[in-house]
């Protein structure tokens, strides 16, 4: 057998599991804003993520958010997804940022965050009990 030029990897895609109303947010967005979302999605799939996508801060430090804007970029719009827990990449939140003053995230929308964030780690802990049991 011939000697393959390139390495090939084993490609493991995580599941996505959309907490609360997240997938439905998304679809809502302008096209070009639900593929750079999904591209980002994608690359956490496997174990890698986007140029513009970064860890979140404070109590917050388990969570990524995409940082993407509209064609015409007037509009900007994020996401929040966590792979901290198992073999899952929970997407928390997607949503435009309707305030124009600063790149903040906005107070209600971090408070949301952290209510699906607590809503993800239910979910694994209960995944993780079944399949003990």
């Amino acid at each position: 057998m011939a000697e393959l030029p390139y390495a090939l990897e084993k490609m493991h895609q995580k599941p996505i599991a959309w907490v609360g109303s997240s997938k439905k947010e998304l679809k809502s967005m302008p096209e070009e804003v639900q593929d750079d979302i999904g591209y980002a999605l994608d690359l956490a799939q496997h174990s890698k993520q986007a140029d513009y996508a970064e860890r979140m801060k404070g109590d917050l430090h388990d969570v990524i958010e995409i940082r993407t804007q509209n064609e015409r970029g007037d509009s900007a719009f994020r996401g929040a997804y966590t792979v901290a827990l198992g073999d899952t990449v929970y997407v928390l939140r997607t949503f435009q940022k309707k305030s124009t003053k600063g790149i903040a995230t906005p107070k209600r929308e971090l408070d949301l965050i952290r209510q699906r964030l607590k809503q993800a780690r239910e979910h694994y802990e209960q995944q993780k009990q079944r399949n003990r049991d």
